[in-house]
């Protein structure tokens, strides 16, 4: 796909989705829009007590990312292509996971008065690893509230991901093994992905560097 307007990079914690979002913008002359993840100031807490602030947490993220994601409807505003680490659909992805189900009746109402806004990107890049490669990019990072991210926490992220991306059906999305490629070390890893981009099709298509 080459005359793509909107694309955006997704995957669980850690994953790369920002260097791969700046990688990307910059080689394409694109803007790209990443995600303050350390702006929502509830998120160090819910690290530390997850059942008290999940609901502030989750909401704070939903409310940034519409903010973030709703003028990209208006497509006459597009001067430049866009690249972003994230779609609103992740949102969901997560209060599923975190919140309780009295929190999620009360999500929901929110989530679909704000869901109408949005559209989606041209494709999705998932960028899909294993749980040894999530935990060390994590501690590689060294964000301070992230340290007592537990394992099953992240495991119990990979199979959501991994079973929306499966079913996805608003627009084609590109898989990589996210396991094997190095975009930012290897630079003939990001050339092979430029490549890929251009051959991408409707529905799940997929991206290796030992394929």
């Amino acid at each position: 796909m080459e005359n793509w307007e909107y694309i955006a990079i997704e995957g669980v914690i850690g994953v790369g989705k920002t260097t791969l979002t700046t990688l990307l913008a910059r080689d394409y002359n694109a803007k790209s829009i990443l995600e303050d993840v350390d702006g929502n100031p509830f998120l160090p807490n819910f690290y530390d007590d997850p059942e008290r602030y999940a609901f502030p947490t989750q909401i704070f993220f939903l409310l940034s990312r519409y903010n973030e994601l709703r003028n990209l409807a208006n497509r006459e505003l597009f001067t430049k292509r866009i690249v972003t680490d994230y779609i609103f659909d992740k949102d969901k992805i997560f209060a599923y996971i975190n919140l309780n189900q009295k929190e999620i009746a009360l999500y929901d109402k929110i989530y679909n008065l704000l869901q109408k806004d949005i559209i989606a990107p041209n494709f999705i890049v998932y960028l899909q690893a294993n749980l040894d490669t999530i935990m060390e990019r994590i501690q590689k990072r060294g964000r301070n509230y992230e340290k007592g991210i537990n394992e099953e926490y992240i495991k119990l992220l990979i199979q959501s991901y991994n079973e929306y991306f499966f079913h996805i059906r608003k627009c084609p999305v590109l898989i990589i093994n996210a396991n094997e490629v190095d975009f930012l070390k290897f630079t003939t890893h990001f050339k092979l992905l430029k490549e890929e981009i251009k051959k991408i099709k409707s529905g799940i298509n997929y991206f290796s560097v030992g394929q």
